[in-house]
């Protein structure tokens, strides 16, 4: 592909993903600031890379599992591990949906989930991807993402049920 043509996808990319990958990036570091400078890193990295995209997997779904193992990558960091990152839920960026006073339980449930769990989650529910797409965003079986499904929503059930009938 040649630069003009790569540098049009890479715009469209952009436009078409970046909050998505932004949201998924903060979920997963829990800071604003490292969440942009990943999905910045993702974009480069797709850039670099693009000649080797197969189109096996859906752009999105590549471009996930770039900003996953970036995400990885910078979880494993030492500096990462030492550092107070605690953000609140209010720098998440821009929903497409109204933001609801009740979906800051859901949110902070769906956070306090065990790492492996979180991640199905937030590419399945919140990015709206398919198990396939989430399974190979995640480079895992389809039947370890259901598996991993299915345990967070037995444990948000467990957590949410009394919240959910307050009302």
């Amino acid at each position: 592909m040649e630069h003009d043509q790569r540098r049009a996808w890479l715009e469209d990319a952009m436009n078409r993903w970046e909050t998505s990958l932004l949201r998924v990036c903060f979920a997963y570091l829990g800071d604003a600031s490292l969440a942009e400078d990943v999905v910045q890193e993702t974009f480069l990295k797709a850039w670099r890379s693009y000649a080797r995209f197969r189109g096996a997997a859906g752009e999105k779904t590549w471009l996930m599992r770039i900003a996953v193992n970036t995400c990885k990558d910078i979880r494993k960091s030492a500096w990462f591990r030492h550092t107070d990152r605690a953000s609140a839920l209010d720098a998440l960026p821009e929903g497409s949906v109204p933001f609801d006073g009740r979906d800051d339980t859901v949110t902070r449930a769906v956070m306090a989930l065990p790492e492996k769990m979180r991640q199905a989650v937030l590419l399945r529910w919140f990015q709206g991807m398919t198990v396939e797409e989430t399974a190979r965003a995640l480079r895992l079986p389809r039947s370890t993402v259901y598996h991993r499904l299915q345990k967070a929503q037995m444990m948000l059930k467990d957590e949410l049920e009394a919240w959910f009938y307050e009302d």
